[in-house]
Parts: structure tokens; sequence; C-alpha cells
């Protein structure tokens, strides 16, 4: 919202010594925050001066254009008082006209400078204007005509500009509707500097009676309130007087025509938007209503628009004539040829408004007011103050009648105890501070022993609760006010046991080389197709969201991997070498209740609330991770290596040594996994997950290297059975005795079933044991692999003996070969 100082002090008394920065800086203190200071005409100096033209001698030249010799009087301003000869291109004048000159040294915005130099054979001493060479608009097709009445020549032209005027312009925040209006932001000022407030609004209009423009609301919720004006006999020719031309650029409106101009200057004074109607295209009463299906409307930028059952209209006995708060309908629209005008000012209800406005992508500084919220008591006000206008300097005449259709709202009234504000924001304000504060926003105030009752403005739609009134009061005193305390030391435990848990596996995968990453969870159909997962896999029973950020990810997500597999995409698509991420992330799995819908008038009863709780969707933590390309960097130290399956299962084992949990791995068969390298993980005996390599279909799908690797697994699961403190290591300083066998065994047993059965065995005596060489050839036959393992055995209390060592050690041989069918090599 952009404010001519000007403007603003037509309104309120500021003190003298009151600058724009100042004024600027204590609304912004109150809450309509700067965005700029601009001065009108910045960049011009030099001499700019009023002429007239004397002479103009068209002159057509070879290259097809005329430009036009002429003589202009500049005054004294040339030093000589001798007409100054001007070359002009524009045609839009006459002899006799006042225009605008800069001489030559004058310098135009932009840093453009003006020199007497020889062009189209003439010495051409200045130039004569357009508004666009001064920075006021955008108008390039001619030159700057000023009024007859405008200053003598060689007369400085700032002023006649209105060059020199400084505009703020503001962020407004929605809930200040109020301040997007020269009224509103005026009002702000007096209450900033305590000064009195002269409201534009102020004015006897009169009562409604039975012979204005019938005007009938079938919608009175979508429109409270319409009041219609008419003026018949006016002067469609009439200029717009230049202070209100001055007033709508200096805001960022274009002159169009008086009529126009008045109902912009209206609204921007007021905060009401007007919408003024050719009478003799009217066809029958206004009416207010819904759209009906099929219909259509030719708004005023010439855009056929069809037209939503929600969509609320204006119409008359030919169908819609406008799009109500929005833009007026073209079959009404005011012309060279209007004489008889009707003046409408409604008020319509901000969130029907939004919605039309957004539907039809139509934003205008109208619909910007409405769907913010718009005083309901200014239609009749703002009605009469435009034709008002409209008859002073247009001609014409005010039609007798007056119509106002639906009712003025009741005000609301709010009440709170008087040293609310001081409790809540600990400054020491008093009784009568608070009360005056009210009433200086426009409240009316009681007082009833220690309970204050404000009936609230109908300007600030804002004002609902007691603490609204409480931001009142403190913003006017100030909120550099607010005293500073300390804070008082929080009463609570510290983390719980699941924030530390947490805590410690991101500290444990971020030393494993693992980057955490927050994904959106929102997947679709083409997710779970990616995937590869089944028609009936349970993951793909997802929570439909009622509100989707996008159409192709309309639920929330059952499984981790597909925002993973798309960040490690993106970042190995980007230039990375090798990925390894992780994320934990909650994912939903409907239940098959439904969730009832209850009032908001009440608390639900313990029955209901049970029942809210039970249509929950199941919530669990899942862990995931995903490694790709790159694992070990090569370099002068060897080679590199990609990642793989066992990369993941060491991620797996490393978090569960972190946590002091025993993990059973086994094969298993599950998409998004390769069917023979996935490995489902359980801690006494629970499913906790699954990891091992990606599916190359998968790989495929989402870019990534082949044999990527991927981890899901159920983090309440893993935390319920976390020891909350894990024992260190034991250290001895006895020896160890090491111990290595080597097992055949068929290639679909498991490294985990072998490694079982040596541990179970091998005894109390087994300190470790560590897989070290896989090997599979010809000469084990076929199907056959070897495995070696590194044992390590120690006593507690004792050096073992060789005897010792090899029992143990045959032992873990002889319960391999019993469970595994295990031939020692």
């Amino acid at each position: 919202m952009k404010a001519p100082v000007s403007w603003i002090k037509e309104y309120v008394d500021l003190p003298a010594e009151v600058t724009t920065e100042a004024l600027t800086d204590r609304l912004t203190a109150l809450g309509l925050k700067l965005e700029a200071i601009e001065t009108t005409g910045e960049g011009i100096s030099g001499p700019l001066v009023v002429g007239q033209v004397l002479t103009m001698e068209p002159e057509p030249q070879k290259n097809g254009k005329t430009i036009n010799w002429c003589t202009v009087d500049v005054g004294d301003a040339n030093g000589t008082g001798e007409p100054q000869g001007i070359v002009c291109g524009a045609h839009n004048f006459k002899p006799g006209d006042k225009v605008v000159v800069v001489l030559p040294g004058g310098v135009l915005p932009g840093g453009f400078e003006i020199s007497a130099r020889k062009t189209y054979g003439h010495l051409s001493a200045g130039m004569i204007c357009s508004a666009r060479e001064l920075g006021l608009g955008e108008d390039h097709e001619g030159i700057i005509v000023l009024p007859a009445d405008a200053p003598a020549p060689g007369t400085d032209a700032r002023e006649a500009l209105g060059l020199g005027e400084e505009v703020i312009e503001f962020e407004i925040n929605p809930d200040r509707a109020y301040a997007l209006s020269l009224r509103g932001i005026a009002r702000e000022a007096a209450l900033g500097f305590g000064v009195p407030f002269t409201d534009p609004a102020q004015r006897d209009v009169p009562p409604a009676n039975e012979d204005g423009y019938p005007v009938r609301i079938a919608d009175p919720e979508g429109c409270p309130v319409f009041v219609a004006r008419t003026i018949t006999g006016f002067d469609p020719a009439a200029p717009t007087p230049a202070f209100i031309v001055d007033r709508l650029k200096a805001v960022g409106v274009r002159s169009i025509s008086l009529a126009v101009d008045i109902t912009n200057y209206v609204m921007f004074e007021l905060g009401q938007p007007i919408h003024a109607y050719d009478r003799a295209k009217l066809q029958g009463p206004i009416v207010v209503r819904r759209a009906e299906s099929g219909e259509k409307l030719t708004t005023l930028d010439d855009v056929v628009r069809e037209l939503s059952p929600e969509d609320l209209l204006i119409t008359d006995d030919s169908g819609p004539i406008g799009l109500a708060g929005v833009m007026g309908g073209a079959s009404t629209e005011i012309s060279a040829t209007t004489t008889d005008l009707v003046i409408e000012a409604a008020n319509f209800e901000p969130t029907s408004i939004f919605r039309t406005e957004r539907r039809h992508k139509l934003p205008s500084e109208a619909s910007k007011r409405f769907e913010r919220g718009v005083d309901p008591l200014l239609p009749s006000l703002a009605a009469d103050r435009v034709v008002e206008l409209l008859v002073e300097y247009g001609g014409g005449t005010v039609d007798e009648g007056v119509t106002v259709a639906g009712g003025f709202p009741t005000p609301r009234t709010i009440t709170i105890p008087v040293d609310l504000p001081a409790r809540i924001s600990g400054i020491d304000i008093d009784a009568a501070t608070t009360v005056a504060n009210l009433e200086a926003i426009g409240a009316r105030v009681t007082v009833e022993g220690d309970a204050l009752t404000a009936t609230v403005p109908t300007f600030r739609p804002d004002l609902n609760d007691p603490y609204d009134l409480v931001e009142e009061v403190v913003r006017i005193v100030g909120y550099t006010e607010v005293p500073s305390v300390l804070p008082r030391r929080a009463t609570g435990r510290g983390l719980t046991r699941a924030q530390r848990l947490r805590r410690r596996i991101g500290r444990t995968l971020a030393g494993a080389g693992l980057v955490e990453v927050v994904s959106f969870p929102f997947v679709g159909e083409q997710d779970f197709e990616a995937l590869g997962l089944p028609a009936d896999d349970i993951r793909r029973r997802t929570v439909g969201l009622a509100n989707p950020l996008s159409a192709e990810a309309p639920a929330y997500t059952t499984t981790v991997l597909p925002g993973l597999l798309q960040a490690a995409a993106r970042n190995l698509g980007r230039g990375q070498d090798g990925v390894a991420l992780f994320e934990t992330a909650t994912v939903a799995f409907p239940t098959d209740q439904a969730a009832p819908i209850y009032g908001v008038d009440r608390r639900p009863s313990d029955e209901e609330l049970e029942k809210l709780l039970e249509a929950i969707p199941t919530q669990p933590l899942h862990l995931g991770v995903v490694l790709a390309g790159e694992r070990e960097r090569a370099g002068w130290w060897g080679e590199g290596r990609q990642a793989g399956w066992a990369d993941a299962l060491e991620v797996v084992r490393g978090l569960s040594a972190e946590l002091g949990v025993t993990l059973e791995v086994a094969n298993a068969t599950l998409m998004p996994w390769h069917p023979g390298r996935c490995a489902v993980v359980r801690v006494d005996g629970e499913e906790l997950g699954h990891a091992g390599e990606l599916h190359p279909n998968v790989c495929k799908a989402y870019g990534l290297p082949a044999r990527s690797a991927a981890i899901e697994i159920d983090l309440d699961v893993l935390m319920s059975r976390t020891r909350e403190v894990v024992p260190g290591p034991v250290f001895s300083t006895l020896p160890v005795a090491k111990e290595d066998v080597a097992l055949l065994v068929d290639d679909t047993i498991t490294v985990a079933a072998v490694e079982a059965a040596l541990r179970e065995g091998a005894g109390d005596l087994l300190e470790s044991l560590r897989l070290f060489d896989v090997y599979a050839g010809e000469q084990l036959g076929a199907g056959k692999k070897s495995l070696a393992f590194a044992l390590r055995f120690r006593a507690p209390d004792r050096t073992l003996t060789a005897e010792e060592t090899a029992a143990a050690r045959d032992a873990a041989v002889a319960k391999a070969v019993e469970l595994t069918g295990a031939v020692q090599r």
C-alpha cells in the first residue's frame, strides 16, 4: 500500500518536527512494516519549467517519421527571454498548449543529460517531456499537456507536476485490512503521535428510502449489505482534477476517466471498493446471487469466464454483470457516452471473494480489500462521498433515492480484566492507559469494577478475543517497553529416553559416514510401482490426504525409501561419486476404523475420544538407509570399492552393537530388495526390518548405480530392546588363543547360520568370531562354498591350555556340522 505523505497529513495534524523517517519508524512499530520511501521526480535536476508552445511546423523525414519544429515560450528561464527552438516527435499538442520543458543543463531520471544539439537539421535546445521521460508513468505516446490554468511560462514545473512528493510504501499484514486506505494509515499515525485524527468518512448521509435503484440480495451471507446511489446528467467528458490524478499516480493507479478515477480515489481514501454502472445499460433490478451452472461472464478485461456455482455475482435481468467484489462486467461498463450512473458500495463475505479471485486468477485492488475484511458500515459513507465528488467535478444531479439492501451488523463486545495488558506484557500499564489506548483505536469502553468491556470498531474484524485487545494496548505503549526478564529454569527432567536413543542412533550413523536427510513423507502409486511392490503388499494401503501438496503424491507414506532413493539419485546426478544417506521418520498405516467428525462447540466425551483415538493411523518410527556408488575411495593406497549389500548389513550390525542389541539375520525375499541378496533382521524373534541390495529394476527406476543397497527397520522395535547403558569392553592381561577353521557348506546356507552354530558350540570361552574368507570354485563342487572363520578364545582367570582350546574349537565345529551339514576342510 502506497501513501503520499501530504495525503496522510490531510487527515492528521502531525507535529512540524516529525520527519518522514520518524513517521515510518513509528508506523512500523505499530505494525505497518515499511517497504520503501519514494520521492516523485527523484533523479530530476536542473531547469524544468513550464513552457507554452508558440509555433509547431510538421516536417516529414525520409525515414517516414514526421517531427515538429517548435518554438516554445519559456519566459526568462533560458536567460534571454527569447522563444526556445525544440524538436519534438510527439503530435498530441498544438500551439497555445502549456507543456513541460527541460532546458539544456537539466538531467532526467537515469542520468540522461540534456544539452543543445543539432538534429533533423535544427539546433534543438531542450526537450518537451513525456510522463515516462520524467519517471512519472509508462506513457510515452505523447508529451504532458498541462491545464490551461497552469503557471506562467518559465515557472518551475515541479509544483505543477506534483514532483517532490514523498510516498511511503507499506507491507500490510492480512489482519490489518483497514490500513489498505489513507484513512487507516492516517488513523495509525494519529495513534502513534497522540494527535487528533480527522476521519474522512465522518459525514451525514441521507436515510434509505423506496425511491432508489431496486436491489435484491438473494445470498445475505455472501453480501450482508448493498448500497446504491444514482446520478443523472453527468458530463462524461469532464476532466479529472489534477490533485486526484496526482494522488492516484502516487499510489500506482493510472487515470482513466473522471467517473472511474473518483471510484478509485475513494477506495484508496476510505478503503471501500466502489463500482459504477452505466444506468442505461442496466436491465431491471440488481440481484446479488450465486452463479448457476453453465453461466458465463465477460469481465472488464474482455475475458469470457466460466462461472462456478460458488461465485457470488451481481446480476440484472440480462444475467451476470459482475463478479462481486472482484471485477465488473463489460456489458455495463462506463463509456465516453455515459451520462447516468448507478454507484455500488457493498460489503462481501471475505472467504467467498478470496476463493473467487483464486479460482479465476483475477486479483484486483477491490478483492485485495474484500478478502481481508472491509468495514461493513462504510458502504453508505463511501457511496455518499463518491456522488459528492462526481457532482462537484462532473456535474449532474444526485437522485433523492437511496437504496440500502440488507443490514448492518451489531458490533462485537469483548470483556477483559483491566490489568490483563499489564500482566501479559510485564509493562506497568495502569487502567487509565488501557482505556485511553482502546478508545484511541476506535473502541467504546466501559469499566465496571475490575472488568473492562470494549465494543470493537467495525473496521477491526481481527479483534476477537481478550488477547487481541492486549496486543492493541501494548503496541501503542511500545514493544520496546517490555522488560527483559531472565526465563525461569526449566522444570523438566531433560530429554526423554526415546529422545536420547534417537540422538545415539544419529551419532552412530554419522560416525559410520552417513548423512541425514529429510524428505517429504508423501507418495503416490508411481512410487510403489518404482519400488516394485506387489498389488497386495500392505505398504500400498495408505492414509489419503485431504489437501495434498501434489496430485501425484496424495497419500502419507508407508515406507521411508522413496524419498531417500530420490535424494540419493539427485545427489549422484549432481556429481557425487557416492552417497550414504539416512532418514528417521514416521510412516502411517491406516486402521479399519473411520474417524468420526464432531462439532467444536464442546469437548468430546470419553467414549467419543476413544473412537477418535481408534481411528488414528498406526505411526511407527522407521529408519531408512541408502548406500549407492563409491563407498571407499580409490587413491595412492589402492583401488576404491562400490557400496553393496555387505555394507548395509554392517551398518545394521554397528548400530546394534552401539545399542547393545543382539540381531538375528536370515535370508528373505521382499521388494524392493534383490531376492538373493536380502536379509531379514530380527530381535528376540520379532521382525525389525530388512537390509540388502536393491533389485536391479528399482535401481533403474530411480537412476541409481547397480547393486546399490538399502535398509529399512522399525526404530520403535529396536529402541524397545535397547539397553539404556551398554557395558563397555572387558580387557584382559591373559593371552588369547587363536584358532582358524574352514567349513565347506551348501551355498544355500547363510553365513549367519554357520556363525550362530559355531558360537553355540564354542561355549563361554569364545571371545570373538569373524568371517575372513569366502571361496567357491570348481574343485569344491557345484553348489558348494568354503567359509573361513577366525575364532579367539580367552578365559577370564587363566591361560588356556592347547587341549582346552582344541576342545572348544572341535565343539564349535561339531555343532556347525550338526546344524548346517558343514564339512571341515
